[in-house]
C-alpha cells in the first residue's frame, strides 16, 4: 500500500492513495490551520467507523441478513500530552431494517471488533474501545 502526501500551504496537506483517491487534511483554526479539511486524527476516527462498518455489512450479507441502513457514531477521548493518542473510543452502531435478527447483528459487530477491523486493532494499542448497537425497523 502506498500514498503520497503533499503540502498545500499553511497546515494543509493533500493525500493521494495508490488507488487514486484524494483527501485534503488540515489543522483547525485554533491549531494554526485553515480548517479546510478534517484533521489527521479526525480521519483516523472516520477510518475506524468505515472499517468496522464495511465489515459489519459484509458479514451480515454473508449471513443473508438485509440491512437497509447503517450508521456508526464515534466519540473519542485523547491524551492531554503529546502524542495525544486516543485513550478511549465509544462506538454506537445504528442499524435499520425490517426484522433484523439481534443475534446476527451482535455477532457481526463482535467479529469486526475481535477479528477483522485492522484500524481498530491499531487503536486498541492505546485506547479502550466500547461499543453498543441499536436496531431500528425504519429510518425516520
Amino acid at each position: 500500500m502506498k500514498a503520497t502526501v503533499t503540502w498545500q500551504g499553511g497546515r494543509a496537506f493533500e493525500g493521494e492513495t495508490e488507488s487514486g483517491h484524494r483527501v485534503l487534511l488540515d489543522a483547525s483554526l485554533k491549531a494554526g490551520g485553515g480548517n479546510r479539511g478534517p484533521s489527521p486524527m479526525e480521519t483516523v476516527l472516520v477510518a475506524l467507523g468505515g472499517c468496522t462498518g464495511i465489515d459489519v455489512v459484509a458479514i451480515l450479507e454473508k449471513m443473508r441478513v438485509q440491512v437497509d441502513d447503517l450508521q456508526v457514531i464515534l466519540e473519542a477521548g485523547r491524551a492531554e500530552d503529546p502524542p495525544q493518542v486516543f485513550t478511549g473510543v465509544n462506538m454506537v452502531y445504528q442499524l435499520w431494517g425490517v426484522d433484523l435478527p439481534e443475534d446476527k447483528v451482535k455477532r457481526a459487530i463482535e467479529l469486526t471488533q475481535e477479528k477483522y477491523c485492522s484500524v481498530l486493532h491499531m487503536i486498541n494499542k492505546t485506547a479502550k474501545v466500547d461499543f453498543r448497537y441499536e436496531i431500528n425497523p425504519t429510518k425516520p
